[in-house]
């Protein structure tokens, strides 16, 4: 078989305006709710999408760590390659695909870092291990294996077991001003329903062709 005869038929579910919430943020909730008790295997995992000064664009998967009114949240080395887009270009996309429920949820909007005291306690509530490999890690560089490993387990010793959050590590928060809930279906006529933030901060809901 050639890649280009694989093929999915989407015929679980549908998504009418009838049905969807008020506003985005309910209906991600509902969705990913719904996620959470369908055994997806990764159902925080979603794909950033960056860019560079140069409109370069680079992804990579990040997992979600917080998701309200206020926006999507997710934490990073502020010097990694990502960091770096978003320090010169300060705008983002976010994509969820949960292929048990044959659903996508795509974020976009502004991006900022979250406050000291918001990464602080994310941070100390991670694993040790975890927290000494924020120190550990120059993210985004050239390394060696056998380096790596040195440098957590020197970092280890030193910080002991309550290490402080390293500055160049933190959150960030995505300000969603589109989100758009993809339900698949029969015949590749899927159903795509976008809410998009008005200047007066009102949410619009309609329906994309798919």
């Amino acid at each position: 078989m050639s890649i280009a005869d694989i093929r999915q038929t989407y015929q679980k579910y549908e998504l009418l305006e009838s049905a969807a919430a008020a506003n985005p943020y309910d209906q991600f909730d509902t969705w990913f709710q719904q996620a959470l008790h369908s055994q997806v295997a990764e159902p925080t995992a979603m794909t950033l999408a960056t860019a560079d000064p140069q409109g370069r664009p680079s992804a990579r998967i990040v997992l979600l760590k917080g998701a309200d009114a206020d926006g999507f949240v997710f934490y990073t080395n502020y010097q990694s390659r990502k960091g770096q887009d978003i320090t010169a270009n300060p705008h983002a996309s976010l994509l969820f695909f949960w292929p048990e429920l044959e659903r996508q949820v795509r974020i976009e909007g502004p991006v900022a870092a979250v406050s000291a005291a918001e990464s602080d306690a994310y941070y100390h509530s991670r694993p040790l291990g975890s927290r000494i490999g924020a120190w550990a890690s120059p993210q985004s560089q050239p390394i060696s294996h056998d380096a790596l490993a040195q440098r957590a387990r020197e970092l280890a010793e030193k910080l002991g077991d309550q290490p402080s959050r390293p500055p160049h590590w933190g959150g960030y928060r995505v300000h969603a001003q589109r989100i758009e809930f993809w339900q698949g279906r029969p015949s590749r006529l899927h159903d795509r329903l976008i809410y998009t933030l008005d200047a007066n901060g009102h949410w619009g809901l309609s329906r994309l062709a798919p």
